[in-house]
């Protein structure tokens, strides 16, 4: 089953209050660590609180093209529709 994120939800008028809050999950994370979970709507799969960053609340995207995954700044997306 497909699971959306509170601020998908809300940020694109989906009609629920979403499976879980990225910022709450955010929160309850201690520096270094991740809390694996995929939002369909912006298509991460994991929140992370970053040692380098623990000030950014942390989103990974997984490219399977080229094996690689990459952790970018939820601030800079969460505006966007889902990539």
């Amino acid at each position: 089953m497909a699971e959306f994120s509170k601020q998908y939800c809300e940020t694109h008028d989906m009609g629920f209050d979403g499976d879980f809050d990225i910022y709450e999950e955010w929160i309850a994370l201690v520096p270094g660590f991740i809390r694996p979970g995929i939002c369909e709507g912006y298509g991460f799969d994991a929140i992370g609180k970053l040692e380098e960053c623990p000030d950014k609340v942390m989103v990974h995207f997984w490219n399977f093209d080229t094996e690689e995954g990459e952790w970018v700044d939820f601030e800079t997306i969460k505006n966007i529709p889902r990539r």
